[in-house]
């Protein structure tokens, strides 16, 4: 990949996150591949904290993540990574050319979509007790990955023939889909994905909340 066009933040920018958030982690994870120095702050999701006014002023909708850099406040998660691309790198992670940019918004769409219902839902289910169809959501897990190890099984990366958000965007909840009882050994091309993700400089993980990751 090209070294990065980094126009490096004044102060650090501050994340607001939750540490066993998906979500959160995107973000965590891309400023780190980034290289930009951030202050990670826990929010207590099981306090109320974010439905708080000092956090709702920050999101109204009251959801984790959200970023401030210096005086721009950024919330939600592929918001987040675009933001970071266009300011800190652009056109490395972030396409330029409409037929690239549109398919990394199809997988940013996929983030928000057969991702959030499927493995980032049956992890809900298992490690927060949340009130979702524990089989339906396997059962949209499995959809989705069928589609990715087609997906992987032709090229290395989502987009293109280098890393971009849209990998960032999907990596998280795949690679902890164990944890939702989705199990990753019928899809060797995504694990492999997984492991190329892994292998970028500045790769940070989300911890583990079970054991028997990409089983």
């Amino acid at each position: 990949m090209n070294a990065p066009d980094l126009r490096a933040p004044a102060s650090p920018i501050v994340l607001h996150g939750f540490r066993l958030s998906g979500h959160s982690h995107r973000a965590e994870l891309f400023l780190s591949l980034l290289g930009l120095l951030f202050e990670f702050r826990q929010v207590d999701l099981a306090a109320g904290a974010h439905k708080q006014p000092e956090f709702l002023a920050k999101n109204a909708f009251g959801q984790v993540p959200v970023i401030e850099d210096g005086e721009v406040v950024v919330a939600d998660s592929t918001a987040i990574l675009v933001y970071l691309a266009s300011r800190y790198a652009p056109g490395t992670w972030l396409p330029q050319d409409p037929a690239g940019a549109a398919e990394v918004q199809r997988w940013l769409s996929v983030a928000s979509g057969q991702v959030a219902f499927g493995p980032a839902a049956a992890r809900l289910v298992t490690l927060f007790r949340a009130s979702l169809d524990a089989d339906q959501a396997i059962a949209r897990s499995h959809a989705l990955l069928a589609v990715l190890q087609r997906e992987l099984a032709a090229r290395d990366w989502l987009v293109g023939s280098r890393p971009t958000i849209a990998d960032v965007a999907i990596y998280t909840y795949v690679a902890h889909a164990p944890e939702g009882n989705v199990s990753l050994e019928a899809y060797p091309d995504v694990r492999a994905w997984l492991a190329r993700v892994e292998a970028l400089p500045g790769f940070v993980p989300m911890p583990a909340s079970a054991v028997g990751l990409r089983a």
